[in-house]
């Protein structure tokens, strides 16, 4: 049984840990708002100033795959359905391939089309993220490590930085970040420095 954060929390990863599954899970609440929910999970490859060196650090559905399997998503899940079912989305992260200049990983989560849908993150309950040790992508026999439920109500946020992965001298730590941002992907994207 891994760690349970609160917001702000920071704990030190398993040195011994290669790969990481970075689990998202949430559920739309019931309401018919005419649209599906499409939550997108996307991460940002960071240097020390806090910003991506190229747009290419930007891993999300339409770059899904980062330097040669170094961190990639397994796809896009639209429906954003049960998250008692297991994750919604899939970021992995191989610790053993990522070059020195990376200061920090930061995962996110967006609501496609958010402002044309009215959609925001009030609407969405039982988010989560955790991390899983594993020895590879099907590992069956991974452990999960750090389990961070998102209890803040998110009423206007339509973007959430969940967590950031970091370097702490020759560690990687985890920060239970939960920071929510109007504007969408966009504003994450002006945020950490990607072109769009």
């Amino acid at each position: 049984m891994g760690v349970n954060l609160q917001k702000g929390q920071r704990v030190s990863l398993d040195k011994g840990m290669r790969m990481a599954l970075i689990g998202l899970g949430w559920d739309p609440n019931l309401y018919d708002g005419g649209y599906d929910f499409d939550l997108d999970a996307s991460a940002f490859v960071l240097r020390a100033n806090g910003k991506v060196g190229s747009d290419e650090d930007f891993i999300f559905y339409n770059n899904p795959d980062w330097r040669d399997h170094t961190i990639w998503s397994t796809g896009d899940d639209r429906t954003g359905g049960n998250s008692q079912d297991g994750d919604d989305e899939q970021i992995f992260i191989d610790f053993s391939k990522v070059p020195p200049e990376v200061d920090k990983i930061a995962i996110t989560v967006t609501i496609y089309d958010a402002e044309k849908r009215r959609q925001n993150f009030g609407q969405v309950s039982n988010a989560y993220v955790r991390v899983v040790k594993v020895d590879y992508e099907d590992d069956p026999n991974g452990e999960e490590v750090i389990h961070f439920d998102l209890e803040e109500e998110f009423s206007i946020e339509t973007a959430i930085v969940v967590c950031e992965i970091y370097r702490h001298g020759n560690d990687w730590k985890f920060n239970a970040v939960a920071s929510g941002f109007q504007g969408g992907l966009a504003a994450l994207c002006k945020n950490f420095g990607v072109d769009v």
